[in-house]
Protein backbone atom coordinates (compact mmCIF):
# COMPACT_ATOMS: atom_id res chain seq x y z
CA UNK A 1 0.00 0.00 0.00
CA UNK A 2 1.35 3.63 -1.39
CA UNK A 3 1.31 6.00 1.68
CA UNK A 4 -0.25 9.41 0.46
CA UNK A 5 2.48 12.23 1.83
CA UNK A 6 1.69 15.47 1.94
CA UNK A 7 2.89 18.54 -0.83
CA UNK A 8 6.27 19.51 1.12
CA UNK A 9 7.40 15.57 2.11
CA UNK A 10 6.76 14.29 -1.65
CA UNK A 11 8.75 17.37 -3.02
CA UNK A 12 11.80 16.44 -0.44
CA UNK A 13 12.14 13.07 -1.07
CA UNK A 14 11.51 13.10 -4.42
CA UNK A 15 15.15 12.96 -5.67
CA UNK A 16 15.82 10.60 -3.07
CA UNK A 17 13.31 8.23 -3.27
CA UNK A 18 14.41 7.83 -7.37
CA UNK A 19 17.63 6.25 -5.82
CA UNK A 20 20.20 8.90 -7.09
CA UNK A 21 24.26 7.92 -7.24
CA UNK A 22 26.31 7.23 -4.14
CA UNK A 23 23.30 8.26 -1.78
CA UNK A 24 23.10 11.82 -2.22
CA UNK A 25 19.49 13.65 -1.15
CA UNK A 26 19.75 15.27 -4.64
CA UNK A 27 19.87 14.23 -8.09
CA UNK A 28 23.68 15.39 -8.97
CA UNK A 29 23.95 17.93 -11.74
CA UNK A 30 24.96 15.41 -14.51
CA UNK A 31 26.93 18.08 -17.21
CA UNK A 32 27.97 15.36 -19.65
CA UNK A 33 26.42 16.72 -23.31
CA UNK A 34 26.64 13.06 -24.71
CA UNK A 35 26.45 9.79 -23.69
CA UNK A 36 27.89 6.47 -25.33
CA UNK A 37 26.58 3.25 -25.03
CA UNK A 38 28.27 -0.34 -25.09
CA UNK A 39 25.64 -1.93 -27.45
CA UNK A 40 24.37 0.48 -30.20
CA UNK A 41 21.11 -1.60 -30.32
CA UNK A 42 20.57 1.00 -26.98
CA UNK A 43 21.37 4.44 -28.92
CA UNK A 44 19.24 2.80 -31.97
CA UNK A 45 16.54 1.85 -29.32
CA UNK A 46 16.78 5.09 -27.32
CA UNK A 47 16.39 7.22 -30.71
CA UNK A 48 13.33 4.84 -32.23
CA UNK A 49 11.59 5.60 -28.59
CA UNK A 50 11.90 1.93 -27.66
CA UNK A 51 13.67 2.22 -24.36
CA UNK A 52 14.19 5.13 -22.26
CA UNK A 53 18.25 6.54 -22.32
CA UNK A 54 19.80 9.47 -22.79
CA UNK A 55 21.61 10.09 -26.43
CA UNK A 56 21.99 13.61 -26.87
CA UNK A 57 21.16 16.63 -23.72
CA UNK A 58 19.53 18.88 -25.75
CA UNK A 59 16.23 16.69 -25.53
CA UNK A 60 17.08 14.76 -22.36
CA UNK A 61 19.65 14.96 -19.28
CA UNK A 62 19.35 12.98 -15.45
CA UNK A 63 19.34 15.84 -13.24
CA UNK A 64 16.44 17.87 -15.75
CA UNK A 65 14.62 14.44 -15.92
CA UNK A 66 14.34 14.23 -11.91
CA UNK A 67 13.04 18.14 -11.84
CA UNK A 68 10.40 16.72 -14.47
CA UNK A 69 9.64 14.25 -12.03
CA UNK A 70 9.04 16.31 -9.41
CA UNK A 71 7.02 18.91 -11.02
CA UNK A 72 4.66 16.10 -12.19
CA UNK A 73 4.05 15.16 -8.46
CA UNK A 74 3.49 18.90 -7.96
CA UNK A 75 1.16 18.75 -10.65
CA UNK A 76 -0.22 15.45 -9.83
CA UNK A 77 0.04 14.48 -14.21
CA UNK A 78 1.37 12.04 -16.14
CA UNK A 79 4.86 13.09 -17.06
CA UNK A 80 6.38 16.46 -18.24
CA UNK A 81 8.74 17.48 -20.00
CA UNK A 82 11.26 21.03 -18.83
CA UNK A 83 12.63 23.66 -20.66
CA UNK A 84 14.88 27.05 -20.63
CA UNK A 85 12.10 29.29 -19.60
CA UNK A 86 8.28 29.23 -19.42
CA UNK A 87 8.24 31.01 -22.94
CA UNK A 88 9.75 28.26 -24.34
CA UNK A 89 7.74 25.68 -22.88
CA UNK A 90 4.81 27.50 -23.96
CA UNK A 91 6.02 28.40 -27.89
CA UNK A 92 7.66 24.63 -28.15
CA UNK A 93 4.31 22.95 -26.98
CA UNK A 94 2.01 25.54 -29.51
CA UNK A 95 4.80 25.00 -32.20
CA UNK A 96 4.52 20.84 -31.80
CA UNK A 97 1.16 19.83 -31.55
CA UNK A 98 -0.53 22.79 -33.66
CA UNK A 99 -0.89 23.30 -37.55
CA UNK A 100 -1.59 26.14 -40.32
CA UNK A 101 -4.97 26.44 -40.58
CA UNK A 102 -5.80 25.07 -36.92
CA UNK A 103 -7.39 27.99 -34.64
CA UNK A 104 -6.75 28.41 -31.18
CA UNK A 105 -8.69 30.58 -28.38
CA UNK A 106 -7.05 32.40 -25.93
CA UNK A 107 -7.32 34.97 -22.80
CA UNK A 108 -7.56 38.66 -24.03
CA UNK A 109 -5.50 39.09 -20.84
CA UNK A 110 -2.15 36.84 -21.19
CA UNK A 111 1.13 37.91 -20.16
CA UNK A 112 2.47 40.25 -22.69
CA UNK A 113 5.69 38.17 -23.75
CA UNK A 114 2.85 35.22 -24.38
CA UNK A 115 0.73 37.93 -26.23
CA UNK A 116 3.73 38.55 -28.23
CA UNK A 117 4.30 35.45 -29.42
CA UNK A 118 0.88 34.69 -30.07
CA UNK A 119 0.34 37.84 -32.37
CA UNK A 120 4.19 36.52 -34.24
CA UNK A 121 1.94 33.11 -34.88
CA UNK A 122 -0.98 34.99 -36.33
CA UNK A 123 1.71 36.89 -38.18
CA UNK A 124 2.91 33.73 -39.69
CA UNK A 125 -0.54 32.43 -40.81
CA UNK A 126 -2.30 30.79 -37.70
CA UNK A 127 -5.12 31.51 -36.49
CA UNK A 128 -5.67 32.60 -33.34
CA UNK A 129 -8.70 34.60 -31.44
CA UNK A 130 -8.42 36.24 -27.72
CA UNK A 131 -11.66 36.45 -25.69
CA UNK A 132 -12.49 37.63 -22.15
CA UNK A 133 -11.71 33.98 -21.06
CA UNK A 134 -13.47 35.49 -17.52
CA UNK A 135 -16.60 33.57 -18.69
CA UNK A 136 -17.24 30.61 -20.87
CA UNK A 137 -19.06 31.69 -23.02
CA UNK A 138 -16.68 34.11 -24.99
CA UNK A 139 -14.92 30.81 -25.24
CA UNK A 140 -17.77 29.26 -26.65
CA UNK A 141 -18.82 31.94 -28.93
CA UNK A 142 -15.37 31.57 -30.73
CA UNK A 143 -14.97 27.90 -30.95
CA UNK A 144 -15.04 26.31 -34.66
CA UNK A 145 -14.23 23.28 -36.54
CA UNK A 146 -10.77 23.76 -36.93
CA UNK A 147 -10.17 24.50 -33.27
CA UNK A 148 -7.47 22.54 -31.75
CA UNK A 149 -6.50 24.79 -28.71
CA UNK A 150 -7.77 26.84 -26.04
CA UNK A 151 -5.15 28.60 -24.12
CA UNK A 152 -5.71 30.71 -20.44
CA UNK A 153 -3.91 31.46 -17.38
CA UNK A 154 -4.89 30.87 -13.58
CA UNK A 155 -4.41 34.27 -12.57
CA UNK A 156 -3.75 37.28 -15.36
CA UNK A 157 -0.74 39.05 -14.90
CA UNK A 158 -0.93 41.97 -14.22
CA UNK A 159 -4.37 43.05 -14.00
CA UNK A 160 -5.36 39.71 -11.70
CA UNK A 161 -8.34 38.51 -13.67
CA UNK A 162 -9.14 35.10 -13.41
CA UNK A 163 -10.47 32.54 -16.10
CA UNK A 164 -13.78 30.36 -16.09
CA UNK A 165 -11.43 27.56 -15.26
CA UNK A 166 -14.28 24.92 -14.60
CA UNK A 167 -16.67 25.62 -17.44
CA UNK A 168 -13.89 26.21 -19.85
CA UNK A 169 -12.69 22.73 -19.04
CA UNK A 170 -15.57 21.22 -19.13
CA UNK A 171 -16.58 22.99 -22.61
CA UNK A 172 -13.02 21.61 -24.04
CA UNK A 173 -13.78 17.86 -22.70
CA UNK A 174 -17.09 17.69 -24.72
CA UNK A 175 -15.26 18.94 -27.87
CA UNK A 176 -11.59 16.88 -27.65
CA UNK A 177 -10.13 20.23 -27.59
CA UNK A 178 -6.62 20.60 -25.74
CA UNK A 179 -7.05 22.70 -22.84
CA UNK A 180 -3.76 24.50 -21.77
CA UNK A 181 -3.66 26.67 -18.91
CA UNK A 182 -0.48 28.10 -17.89
CA UNK A 183 -0.57 27.77 -13.71
CA UNK A 184 2.57 30.46 -13.00
CA UNK A 185 0.66 32.69 -11.25
CA UNK A 186 -0.54 30.06 -8.65
CA UNK A 187 1.86 27.09 -9.06
CA UNK A 188 0.94 23.97 -7.82
CA UNK A 189 0.72 24.15 -4.15
CA UNK A 190 -2.24 26.98 -4.66
CA UNK A 191 -3.82 25.06 -7.43
CA UNK A 192 -3.70 22.01 -9.96
CA UNK A 193 -5.33 22.47 -13.00
CA UNK A 194 -5.99 18.86 -13.44
CA UNK A 195 -9.16 19.00 -11.21
CA UNK A 196 -10.55 21.68 -14.04
CA UNK A 197 -9.83 19.24 -16.69
CA UNK A 198 -6.72 20.57 -18.24
CA UNK A 199 -4.92 18.69 -20.62
CA UNK A 200 -1.61 20.58 -20.53
CA UNK A 201 -0.38 22.52 -17.54
CA UNK A 202 2.48 25.23 -18.01
CA UNK A 203 4.47 26.43 -15.25
CA UNK A 204 7.56 29.26 -15.55
CA UNK A 205 10.06 27.20 -13.18
CA UNK A 206 11.80 30.88 -12.74
CA UNK A 207 9.18 32.07 -10.60
CA UNK A 208 7.20 30.37 -7.62
CA UNK A 209 8.95 27.01 -8.18
CA UNK A 210 12.28 28.14 -8.18
CA UNK A 211 11.43 31.18 -6.04
CA UNK A 212 15.13 32.49 -5.33
CA UNK A 213 15.72 34.47 -8.73
CA UNK A 214 18.55 32.38 -9.76
CA UNK A 215 17.81 30.18 -12.53
CA UNK A 216 15.46 30.92 -15.42
CA UNK A 217 13.22 27.38 -16.30
CA UNK A 218 9.88 25.84 -17.45
CA UNK A 219 7.97 23.07 -18.57
CA UNK A 220 4.82 21.56 -19.64
CA UNK A 221 3.16 18.61 -17.70
CA UNK A 222 0.37 15.98 -19.45
CA UNK A 223 -2.71 15.48 -16.87
CA UNK A 224 -3.37 12.43 -18.63
CA UNK A 225 -6.95 13.32 -19.35
CA UNK A 226 -6.40 14.36 -23.00
CA UNK A 227 -6.96 11.63 -25.59
CA UNK A 228 -4.20 11.70 -27.97
CA UNK A 229 -4.92 8.50 -29.88
CA UNK A 230 -7.31 10.53 -31.75
CA UNK A 231 -5.62 14.38 -32.04
CA UNK A 232 -5.01 14.53 -35.91
CA UNK A 233 -1.72 16.44 -35.45
CA UNK A 234 0.31 13.58 -34.17
CA UNK A 235 3.03 12.24 -36.31
CA UNK A 236 2.48 8.44 -37.36
CA UNK A 237 5.74 7.52 -36.30
CA UNK A 238 5.41 8.38 -32.98
CA UNK A 239 1.81 5.97 -32.78
CA UNK A 240 3.90 3.05 -33.95
CA UNK A 241 6.47 3.79 -31.39
CA UNK A 242 5.03 4.67 -27.94
CA UNK A 243 2.14 4.39 -25.77
CA UNK A 244 -1.03 5.95 -26.74
CA UNK A 245 -1.10 8.29 -23.24
CA UNK A 246 2.45 9.49 -23.67
CA UNK A 247 1.92 10.49 -27.59
CA UNK A 248 1.75 14.03 -26.74
CA UNK A 249 4.53 14.34 -24.55
CA UNK A 250 6.65 12.70 -27.17
CA UNK A 251 5.60 14.76 -29.73
CA UNK A 252 6.18 18.40 -27.82
CA UNK A 253 9.90 16.89 -26.76
CA UNK A 254 10.61 15.51 -30.15
CA UNK A 255 9.32 18.11 -32.34
CA UNK A 256 9.42 21.17 -29.31
CA UNK A 257 12.36 20.96 -27.29
CA UNK A 258 14.61 18.30 -29.89
CA UNK A 259 13.73 21.03 -32.61
CA UNK A 260 13.81 24.26 -31.52
CA UNK A 261 16.02 23.83 -28.72
CA UNK A 262 14.93 25.21 -25.43
CA UNK A 263 16.73 23.36 -23.32
CA UNK A 264 17.13 23.66 -19.76
CA UNK A 265 20.52 23.52 -18.29
CA UNK A 266 21.53 20.84 -15.48
CA UNK A 267 22.84 23.48 -13.59
CA UNK A 268 19.48 25.42 -13.50
CA UNK A 269 17.52 22.17 -13.03
CA UNK A 270 19.28 21.52 -10.12
CA UNK A 271 18.94 25.32 -7.98
CA UNK A 272 15.12 25.05 -9.59
CA UNK A 273 14.94 21.20 -7.92
CA UNK A 274 16.07 22.61 -4.39
CA UNK A 275 14.54 26.06 -4.53
CA UNK A 276 11.32 23.68 -4.55
CA UNK A 277 11.72 22.41 -1.44
CA UNK A 278 10.38 25.55 -0.01
CA UNK A 279 7.14 26.09 -2.03
CA UNK A 280 4.80 25.86 0.48
CA UNK A 281 6.69 28.01 3.37
CA UNK A 282 7.11 30.51 0.87
CA UNK A 283 3.67 31.13 -0.74
CA UNK A 284 2.35 30.38 2.93
CA UNK A 285 4.46 33.49 4.03
CA UNK A 286 3.90 35.42 0.69
CA UNK A 287 0.17 35.24 0.20
CA UNK A 288 -0.30 36.31 3.71
CA UNK A 289 1.93 39.39 3.21
CA UNK A 290 0.25 39.94 0.05
CA UNK A 291 -3.46 39.71 1.60
CA UNK A 292 -2.46 41.93 4.41
CA UNK A 293 -1.34 44.66 2.12
CA UNK A 294 -3.82 44.16 -0.24
CA UNK A 295 -6.48 45.48 2.85
CA UNK A 296 -4.72 48.12 3.35
CA UNK A 297 -3.75 49.67 -0.10
CA UNK A 298 -7.54 49.40 -0.02
CA UNK A 299 -8.37 51.50 2.63
CA UNK A 300 -5.66 54.15 0.92
CA UNK A 301 -6.72 57.33 -0.55
CA UNK A 302 -4.19 57.50 -2.86
CA UNK A 303 -4.72 54.16 -3.88
CA UNK A 304 -7.61 54.43 -6.66
CA UNK A 305 -8.12 50.43 -7.06
CA UNK A 306 -6.60 47.10 -6.17
CA UNK A 307 -6.09 44.21 -8.34
CA UNK A 308 -5.92 41.11 -6.14
CA UNK A 309 -7.84 38.38 -6.14
CA UNK A 310 -8.41 38.40 -2.33
CA UNK A 311 -10.54 41.60 -2.16
CA UNK A 312 -14.19 41.30 -2.04
CA UNK A 313 -14.13 44.04 -4.92
CA UNK A 314 -12.28 41.55 -7.18
CA UNK A 315 -14.35 40.05 -9.90
CA UNK A 316 -13.57 36.71 -9.63
CA UNK A 317 -13.18 36.90 -5.69
CA UNK A 318 -15.50 33.88 -4.96
CA UNK A 319 -14.49 31.97 -8.28
CA UNK A 320 -10.78 32.50 -6.87
CA UNK A 321 -11.76 31.30 -2.72
CA UNK A 322 -13.41 27.91 -4.44
CA UNK A 323 -10.74 26.93 -6.85
CA UNK A 324 -7.42 28.28 -5.46
CA UNK A 325 -5.69 27.32 -1.82
CA UNK A 326 -4.59 30.98 -1.17
CA UNK A 327 -5.09 33.84 -3.20
CA UNK A 328 -1.69 34.13 -4.18
CA UNK A 329 0.97 36.45 -3.98
CA UNK A 330 0.79 38.81 -7.26
CA UNK A 331 -1.54 42.11 -6.94
CA UNK A 332 -1.50 45.23 -8.90
CA UNK A 333 -2.53 49.08 -7.83
CA UNK A 334 -3.39 51.83 -9.96
CA UNK A 335 -2.58 54.90 -7.97
CA UNK A 336 -4.19 58.37 -7.80
CA UNK A 337 -3.57 60.64 -10.95
CA UNK A 338 -1.93 63.19 -9.07
CA UNK A 339 0.97 60.72 -8.15
CA UNK A 340 3.60 59.83 -10.42
CA UNK A 341 4.11 56.12 -10.73
CA UNK A 342 7.75 56.18 -11.17
CA UNK A 343 8.44 59.12 -8.69
CA UNK A 344 6.56 56.50 -6.31
CA UNK A 345 8.28 53.67 -6.97
CA UNK A 346 11.41 55.81 -6.39
CA UNK A 347 10.17 56.51 -2.68
CA UNK A 348 10.29 52.79 -1.84
CA UNK A 349 13.22 51.74 -0.46
CA UNK A 350 12.68 48.03 0.63
CA UNK A 351 10.62 46.92 -2.36
CA UNK A 352 12.74 46.35 -5.75
CA UNK A 353 12.06 47.50 -8.60
CA UNK A 354 12.64 44.50 -10.81
CA UNK A 355 10.90 43.06 -13.94
CA UNK A 356 10.75 39.33 -12.54
CA UNK A 357 7.96 37.93 -10.15
CA UNK A 358 7.71 34.98 -7.72
CA UNK A 359 11.01 35.95 -5.83
CA UNK A 360 11.47 36.05 -2.37
CA UNK A 361 11.55 39.80 -2.24
CA UNK A 362 8.92 41.80 -3.13
CA UNK A 363 9.45 43.59 -6.52
CA UNK A 364 7.36 46.41 -8.01
CA UNK A 365 7.01 47.68 -11.87
CA UNK A 366 5.68 50.27 -13.77
CA UNK A 367 3.34 48.25 -16.23
CA UNK A 368 2.76 50.56 -18.93
CA UNK A 369 6.23 52.21 -19.22
CA UNK A 370 7.85 48.81 -19.64
CA UNK A 371 6.40 45.09 -19.65
CA UNK A 372 3.11 46.02 -21.43
CA UNK A 373 4.72 49.24 -23.28
CA UNK A 374 4.92 47.23 -26.70
CA UNK A 375 1.47 46.91 -26.76
CA UNK A 376 -0.04 50.27 -26.98
CA UNK A 377 -2.21 52.26 -25.04
CA UNK A 378 -5.40 51.24 -26.66
CA UNK A 379 -4.29 47.17 -26.24
CA UNK A 380 -3.30 48.11 -22.51
CA UNK A 381 -6.88 49.85 -22.31
CA UNK A 382 -8.37 46.72 -23.57
CA UNK A 383 -6.98 44.30 -20.96
CA UNK A 384 -7.82 46.37 -18.29
CA UNK A 385 -4.32 47.85 -17.57
CA UNK A 386 -4.72 51.51 -16.44
CA UNK A 387 -1.50 53.98 -17.34
CA UNK A 388 -0.49 53.88 -13.30
CA UNK A 389 -0.66 50.41 -12.85
CA UNK A 390 2.19 49.10 -10.18
CA UNK A 391 2.67 45.60 -10.28
CA UNK A 392 4.01 44.06 -7.16
CA UNK A 393 4.79 40.62 -6.30
CA UNK A 394 4.73 40.32 -2.78
CA UNK A 395 7.83 38.40 -1.00
CA UNK A 396 8.39 36.78 2.44
CA UNK A 397 9.81 39.93 4.47
CA UNK A 398 8.19 40.50 7.64
CA UNK A 399 5.02 42.53 6.92
CA UNK A 400 6.08 45.40 9.36
CA UNK A 401 8.96 46.50 7.52
CA UNK A 402 6.61 46.15 3.93
CA UNK A 403 3.82 48.02 5.23
CA UNK A 404 6.12 50.59 6.83
CA UNK A 405 8.01 50.76 2.75
CA UNK A 406 4.82 51.80 1.23
CA UNK A 407 3.37 53.81 4.18
CA UNK A 408 6.39 56.02 3.35
CA UNK A 409 6.37 56.23 -0.20
CA UNK A 410 2.67 56.53 -0.08
CA UNK A 411 3.31 59.96 2.38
Amino acid sequence: MTTKRGFTTTILHDDRLGKPEHGSLHKPIHTSVTYGHEDVQDLVDIFQNKKKGYAYSRQGNPTVTALEHKVTNMEKGLSSVAFSTGMAAISATVMALVKHGDHIVASSFLFGNTRSIFQTYIDMGLDITFVDATDVENVRNEIKASTKMVFVETIANPATQIADLEAIGELCAQKSIIYMVDNTMTSPYLFNPVDVKASLVINSLTKYIGGHGDALGGCVTDTGLFNWSNYPNIFETFKKQVKPETLGLTQIRKKGLRDSGGTLSPEAAHTISVGAETLALRLERACNNAFALAQYFEAHPKIKKVFYPGVASHPQHERAGKLFKKFGGLMSIELDESIDCLSFLNKLKLVIKSSNLGDTRTLSIPVAQTIFFELGADKRAEMGIPETMIRLSIGIEDLEDLMADFKEALG
